[in-house]
């Protein structure tokens, strides 16, 4: 018999040309704390080098990492790594894959003009009501100054969605 039961969710990892800038968006913009500076890993038998090479395969040379926590302890790992190549289009949603992350403020309009104010971009012209005149939770989808898609929700996940229908 299998112990099915929800598990937490304790981190995602993003990618990124610049480290450095993207820990000062992540911290200034988004107000995530910094829990562990920018570090370079390198291939080497190190307990690291050597997980890495299990992920990433041989030849990866080397790498620069920072820890970041959200403000409900969600764990993001932002990566820089050496020769890194951005993609022309970075929202291909019909592909297999991850193809954003959704964070939550209740002032939806005023994280949106921070993040254009900070380089980002919206992906919406304007925020969205899910049950408009019936209820305030709205969202829009945006991208970090880096390319990465992400979506800002005014109410949790589980308020929106409880309803069962859009």
């Amino acid at each position: 018999m299998s112990n099915v039961y929800p598990r937490n969710f304790s981190h995602i990892g993003i990618s990124v040309p610049d480290l450095d800038k993207a820990v000062k968006f992540y911290t200034e913009v988004m107000g995530w704390y910094l829990i562990m500076e920018p570090t370079e890993i390198v291939e080497d038998d190190s307990a690291i080098g050597e997980m890495c090479t299990d992920v990433f395969g041989g030849n990866w040379e080397k790498f620069r990492i920072a820890h970041l926590s959200t403000g409900d302890r969600i764990g993001v790992e932002i990566f820089e790594f050496k020769n890194q190549v951005n993609p022309e289009d970075n929202f291909e949603y019909w592909k297999t894959g991850v193809f954003h992350f959704c964070v939550q403020d209740p002032n939806v309009e005023e994280l949106a003009e921070r993040i254009v104010a900070a380089g980002g971009k919206k992906r919406m012209e304007k925020p969205r009501y899910y049950y408009p005149g019936e209820k305030p939770y709205r969202m829009i989808y945006m991208e970090d100054p880096f390319g990465n898609i992400l979506e800002i929700y005014s109410h949790s996940y589980e308020l929106v969605y409880s309803e069962g229908a859009y």
